[in-house]
């Protein structure tokens, strides 16, 4: 029901129009009646009735002056004007002020009635305008998010879009960044995961960061646009945090790759950034930020240069030396890492490490590693990468140190048995014996028979020189020192013998030779 209220000097119109007016069968209720303005003005201030039915001439205040009060402080409320046949000039005056409805003394129920209908129609009228606009508010409130997200996508990828796009769009957002700086950022979780934790990740970053202004998820990546900080310490506490709370409840690390600041209309390239950041999480592992700068080395002229040579990783593993071979597995890594090639060549070499490894092995193992190339293939750093490979090698090199066993303690056998028996041989060196008597590889030779006996070979030649001597000294009291030095491969260098004699002996030749009598 609309309120009602009635005001006239004339008590038995009052009276009249109060009793004889069906109010309620057109959704109206009379709510007061007033004798004059001043009075009227009071119940309006208090009840605030939604139309007045009003005389015009009335003393104190009449009715033009109240409709013009009223006015100023319920500019909604609805007037019908009663006058008598000369007072038409008032109604003009009441017109201006927007009153519609004017009605001749003395009037009829059917015509108070009629006004009211229209009034109470316009009143409707509106309502239904108001209840339509907010219920298109509402929808577009329900659907914004929606509409910002696609907007977000669209303007990353799509070429076409530009600085008029963004002005119409940012009034629509009520976002204000023109003239201002933005970056992007960019994060990627580093495990299977379901649109739940993309949704957890972009709510806990809308949540930390200061005020993001669009965020979207693009192929299966969080995308936020957010105002540039003059402070990047803190920007990057927030990355950190975020990183930190998503880990804690999800077990999951994420990736965030942060562009340069730019304008909003450079958003594409900006994206492009982030994308060219987050590519070099091949070279920089997961987890942690990663930035413009952190890549500015992979544009450098002075990147070093990566020369491939499997033999230095092929031998140990053929050897069954792991230790060796996991050393030159590391420094292949780091080389890669330093040449910052791009991903695929720098695959391609792993792969053709990997396929060089596996012909050291059996041919059933063969065939079950080569199955494993599609998969490291796919692999998305080189962290993992060389964790596949690592792990593969290792086993082929055990497996071959089980097999080398004892053709190791073989051949250090042969050494020492030649070792004994070219004692007076001055030319008797690691490299002598290597190449004329075992033709073997030197360095390889020299670890493998400290491995076995844990001493170089070089201290345990002049080790049995020395205790040959001693011997020699022990059981012959004529010997002399230049023939032992000949004898034992010093040549004719004494001097030098009785300095290796007694580093090894505690004591000079002479003194032991006394001590031995």
């Amino acid at each position: 029901m609309y309120k009602v209220l009635l005001v006239d000097d004339e008590r038995m119109i009052l009276e009249g129009i109060s009793t004889i007016v069906d109010w309620q069968s057109v959704g109206t209720e009379l709510i007061g009646t007033a004798r004059n303005g001043l009075e009227a003005y009071d119940f309006v201030a208090e009840h605030a009735p939604d139309i007045i039915i009003s005389d015009i001439r009335m003393p104190g205040m009449d009715g033009l002056q109240l409709v013009a009060k009223v006015k100023e402080t319920h500019p909604h409320t609805r007037f019908i004007m009663l006058s008598g046949f000369d007072e038409f000039e008032y109604a003009q005056i009441a017109m201006q002020y927007g009153v519609k409805h004017y009605l001749l003394k003395p009037c009829n129920e059917n015509s108070i009635l009629n006004a009211l209908r229209e009034i109470v129609a316009e009143y409707q009228m509106e309502e239904s305008k108001e209840d339509f606009v907010q219920s298109m508010k509402a929808n577009l409130q329900k659907v914004l998010p929606h509409v910002k997200e696609q907007f977000l996508k669209e303007f990353v990828t799509n070429k076409s879009y530009g600085s008029r796009d963004w002005d119409y769009y940012q009034d629509l957002f009520g976002l204000q960044v023109s003239g201002k700086k933005v970056r992007l950022l960019l994060f990627r979780l580093e495990d299977k995961f379901e649109y739940e934790h993309l949704f957890a990740v972009k709510n806990i970053a809308e949540d930390l960061l200061d005020e993001p202004l669009l965020s979207s998820t693009i192929a299966e990546q969080i995308l936020i646009l957010i105002e540039d900080q003059q402070e990047m310490g803190r920007l990057q506490e927030q990355i950190k945090e975020i990183r930190r709370i998503f880990t804690l409840y999800y077990k999951m690390d994420t990736t965030v790759a942060l562009s340069e600041a730019g304008e909003i209309v450079e958003a594409r390239r900006l994206y492009l950034q982030a994308l060219d950041c987050l590519s070099h999480r091949f070279y920089l592992g997961e987890g942690g930020l990663i930035t413009m700068r952190d890549i500015l080395d992979s544009s450098m002229p002075n990147k070093a240069d990566f020369v491939y040579d499997d033999d230095r990783i092929l031998f140990p593993i053929r050897a069954g030396n792991w230790e060796e071979a996991e050393a030159s597995i590391d420094l292949f890594h780091d080389q890669l890492i330093h040449s910052r090639l791009d991903i695929q060549t720098t695959k391609s070499y792993v792969i053709q490490l990997f396929i060089s490894i596996t012909r050291l092995c059996s041919e059933h193992q063969m065939n079950m590693y080569m199955g494993l190339i599609g998969q490291i293939s796919q692999l998305e750093t080189m962290q993992a990468i060389i964790q596949q490979l690592k792990q593969m090698a290792s086993e082929i090199t055990h497996a071959n140190f089980e097999q080398n066993k004892n053709k190791h303690s073989q051949v250090v056998q042969k050494v020492i048995d030649i070792v004994n028996a070219e004692l007076a041989n001055a030319e008797l060196s690691l490299n002598w014996v290597a190449h004329r008597m075992l033709y073997m590889n030197p360095d390889y030779l020299g670890k493998l028979f400290k491995k076995e006996t844990g001493e170089r070979f070089s201290n345990y030649v002049v080790t049995v020189r020395i205790k040959k001597a001693m011997d020699l000294i022990k059981h012959n009291e004529d010997v002399k020192m230049f023939e032992l030095a000949e004898q034992l491969g010093f040549g004719d260098n004494p001097q030098y013998f009785s300095q290796v004699f007694k580093k090894i002996a505690g004591c000079a030749p002479s003194e032991y030779k006394k001590l031995s009598q």
